[in-house]
Order: C-alpha cells, then structure tokens, then sequence
C-alpha cells in the first residue's frame, strides 16, 4: 500500500477527508476545521485532546498543500449543571446560585476574568497555547449576540416539529416534540435550563418562552415564572446540542469535527439535521475513545478526576503530551500524572529512530514512528538530534539533591558521560531537571512496571541488596560484577535488569556511581522487593 502523507492515521484522515469533498465539489479554497471546548468545568486533556487532534488534521492538511485553520469554539452559552468536583472551597461555593445560568453570565469565582466560562476555557486555550497549537478562536456568546447562527436558527425552528419527530425516531428522546430546540435565556433571571421554548413566530423572529421550576443533576432548580420572548437575530438564547453542531457547521463552513464516543448520539442526529434541513452535507468525522482515570472512570470536568495540560506541562515536555494524544485515535486509555516518565522515554526512543540512531526491523513501523515524531513536534522537528538525558534518572538524583539542585545533578550528567563538558549550560537540560525536580517534589519517584526476575537473578539481585546495606565503603559496581559471579548470571544480564529496576530503563550511565549517587540503602531497598 502506497504511503500516504508521512505515513498515520491523520494523514489518512486528511486525505480522506480531501476525497470526501472532491467528491461534494465543494470549494477547496479553505478547508476548515473545529474543535468545541467546554466552558462549564475544569479543562482536562481528553478536552485538549479534541483541539489537538483536530490540529493535527489542520497540519496534515497544509503539509498536503491546502489551506486549513481551526477553529476554537468555546461553549460558554452552555449552563451549569453541577458544580464540579475539583475547585477550590472558596470558589466552589460562589456557584450553587447560579445553576442553571449560562457559563459567559456568571461571574468568575476566581476573580480574575470577565465570566465563569472565560477563565475555564482560557485555561485550554493556555494549554494550546503552552504547546503550539494556533488557532481561531470564537465564543457562543458572541456568535449568538452578533447573529452568525441566526440563518440556521431560523430554519431549525421552523421545521421544529419534523425535528423532534426525527430525534424520537433516532434517539428515543421525546422531549422536542413538544417544545423547541432552543432555549432561551430568562430576561428575569438569566437562567437557560429552567425556559421552556414553546412557540417561533418566523415573521417577528422571536422565540416565546416561560421559566418553570426544573430538576438539574438531580437537584431542584427554581425558575421564575417570567414569560417573555428572545430574538434570534442577537438575542439571549441559544440552540440545543442536537441541533447546535449542524447550525455551527454550515455558519462556519466547517469541513473536519472529531467527536468523542460520548456523544455519538447528539452527533448522528446533527448530522442528519445538517444534511436534511440545512442542505448541508456534514463534516467528515473522526470519533474518538474516552481518557480513563486509573480506577477506570472516564476523565470528566464534573468529576474531578482530571489531568490538566497545565498539570502534565510543569513536570513533562510538550512533545511527550502531543505525541501522546498522536499516538493513536481509537481505543481507551488510562491515564495519570504517573504516565509523564514513560511517555518522556517512549518521546526519545521516537527521537532515536527519527534520526537514525535505531533501526526497528518493521519498515513500516518505522514510518509511522518517524510521522508520530514529525507530528509530536508539530512537523517542525529539530534538525539535529539534541542530547538524551533520562528522566527517570533526572527524577531520581532530584529525590537526592534538593538544595542548589541543577548544578548537582549537571555535575552527575558530566560525571556519567551524558551530558558533554560544552552543554552543561544547555537550556534543555536544565529545564528537564526542573521538570523532573518537580515531579519528584510532587509526585515521588517513578512507578515503575514489575521486572521479571528468574530464581538466579531475583539470588544476585539479594546478595547486591544486602552488600549494599552491609558496608558502607563497598563499591558498588565490584558487588554487581561479584553477586552475577556468586549466582551464575551474567553480569550484562544482571546490569540491564539492574537498570530497569532501578530506572526503568534497560541501560543508563555507570551503575556504580550512580549508586553511590542515589545512596545505596535507598537502592537495596528497591531491589529487595526482588529479592
């Protein structure tokens, strides 16, 4: 099979997507893709997953020779559910008054932007920005206050009744067969949830409405009994997510969406809504899996259990994080701040078969690997192969030098023969050892996986163990060469499994010092566990 692109998925989905609208025969002047970010709880990275991946498509796209933007819609007319778990005390408990409310209308319990929705979605648009991704950016709120979806609003609302016929039908929902599919924003008490839309005159193009008591996440939520109306050419209101997408698609000219299995069902029916009431055929699609805790529940904003672009960027690179979300499309993932070394490794085994320090005897693998490369930087890698310095090793020397703790661990990478004399003022080495120190000071050391270890090895590995907590002027690389001796293993069997135990790696710099380094009682102590 001919390669496609630089050989992966997203440049397979380009040019799928390409073919696609070849044949639409639509203009392939600007071919636009979007990403929805959400406003209502604290951005995670399955959040940045979507507007990265997307990106992505962007990339594929201009590298294949077209023009391509994405733009960044945030959902900031979108209502509070819930008051998500994760937030500070404080402010969490600014917003029980506002349920109900659109995110852009209620104030920033932190203090620091204009609205709620502001500061949850100016955290993802930090985290974009913190790792490249350029973007347009747009809000709900002023797309309904300047009118852009007030086209496809109207024509939404005046086929309503064969819409919520055909939501019935699609989804089992009966809910907008008697009434709109847009909700409109109380002129008493800005509360969007609580209006029921019950009647579009086309002529005036107003929306009439009443605000009713409702019942939101399993908590009663009050509405005012205001009844009123809202324009749709810039009035508060905004169109319900199973019709929302297609008004955004044809408003925006959108051409790519990747959506998460979650809402697949919103997905299908915005697409037929799209094609059948908008005349429109719909975006190409990619779907994508769930990000999963370590117990297995998905990653949400209103759970709590979230790693933030923010969270992974103090203690990990940008290229770890973007080749992670590269990496693949389809399948759940699990996934915790505990990830960040392995990820950071997995980033210099690409970076070593990028520039040919490793042959893998798959060709085809090796393409792939070098596009993922190519893509986690995105398609601006260096020219030169930079320096590797594990971080794993980083990690642990940070667990052992905390005070004036860079010039410490520099002195152990030139000591090791890693780092050259010439760099040990390299800007990228000493933000890797910032990096590092702080995800020791944060998280501890590194989770490593279980090592196998035969009867012989896991006899060698205790007679080390307890040498090293025996004496304390025994040196260590002789214990290692007398404890493979002593067991009948060899000694380069014994060093890479001391390496992977201890680093997680399977080799690293001179063991003996490093051991000395590290201190030997805390190495026995990691190697007792196998003995």
């Amino acid at each position: 099979m001919a390669q496609i692109g630089r050989g992966t998925w997203i440049d397979k989905l380009a040019a799928e997507m390409v073919d696609r609208e070849e044949r639409l025969g639509r203009d392939l002047g600007m071919m636009r893709v979007e990403s929805g970010l959400g406003a209502s709880g604290i951005p995670h990275i399955g959040s940045l997953g979507d507007a990265v991946r997307s990106y992505g498509v962007k990339l594929a796209l201009e590298d294949m020779g077209y023009n391509s933007e994405l733009l960044a819609y945030s959902d900031d007319m979108d209502g509070l559910r819930r008051v998500p778990e994760g937030l500070p005390a404080d402010a969490a408990a600014r917003l029980p008054e506002h349920m109900a409310r659109p995110v852009s209308l209620i104030p920033d319990p932190f203090g620091c932007c204009d609205s709620y929705g502001s500061h949850m979605s100016g955290i993802l648009l930090d985290g974009l920005d913190r790792l490249g991704v350029r973007y347009e950016f747009r809000r709900a709120y002023d797309a309904y206050r300047e009118g852009l979806l007030a086209g496809q609003t109207h024509a939404i609302l005046v086929r309503a009744e064969l819409i919520g016929r055909m939501i019935l039908d699609m989804v089992g929902q009966d809910k907008y067969t008697h009434t709109l599919p847009y909700f409109a924003v109380c002129g008493e008490c800005q509360r969007l949830y609580t209006t029921n839309s019950y009647r579009y005159d086309p002529e005036s193009r107003l929306v009439h409405y009443e605000c009713g008591d409702i019942t939101l996440g399993g908590a009663a939520v009050p509405g005012c009994g205001h009844r009123g109306t809202v324009c749709i050419d810039g009035g508060l209101g905004k169109l319900a997510w199973k019709v929302e997408f297609a008004a955004r698609w044809s408003a925006f000219d959108v051409r790519f969406e990747a959506y998460g299995k979650d809402i697949m069902d919103s997905v299908a029916v915005n697409d037929r809504v799209s094609e059948e009431i908008l005349d429109r055929p719909p975006p190409h699609h990619a779907r994508y899996e769930m990000f999963l805790d370590r117990g297995g529940r998905k990653i949400s904003k209103s759970s709590g259990n979230v790693v933030t672009a923010q969270d992974w960027l103090g203690v990990g690179s940008a290229q770890s994080l973007l080749m992670l979300l590269y990496k693949r499309i389809r399948g759940a993932r699990h996934l915790g701040i505990e990830d960040v070394p392995a990820l950071m490794r997995e980033y210099d085994e690409l970076e070593d078969v990028y520039f040919g320090r490793v042959r893998p005897d798959n060709a085809e693998k090796a393409v792939r690997q070098k596009g993922l490369y190519q893509y986690a930087n995105l398609l601006r890698p260096p020219e030169r192969a930079p320096v590797h310095v594990n971080y794993a090793l980083l990690v642990e020397l940070a667990g052992v030098f905390r005070d004036d703790r860079p010039a410490h661990i520099v002195r152990r990478l030139v000591r090791y023969n890693i780092l050259p004399d010439e760099q040990a003022a390299d800007g990228r080495v000493l933000g890797l050892i910032q990096m590092a120190g702080r995800f020791a000071d944060t998280y501890g050391g590194v989770q490593r996986e279980r090592v196998d270890a035969d009867p012989d090895s896991r006899r060698a590995i205790g007679m080390l163990a307890d040498s090293l907590r025996r004496s304390t002027d025994v040196d260590p690389q002789s214990a290692v060469f007398e404890a493979a001796r002593a067991s009948g293993v060899r000694p380069r069997d014994l060093f890479t499994m001391l390496y992977r135990i201890i680093l997680g790696a399977s080799r690293g710099p001179r063991l003996g010092p490093l051991i000395s380094d590290m201190g030997p009682e805390r190495v026995a102590a990691m190697l007792e566990e196998y003995a």
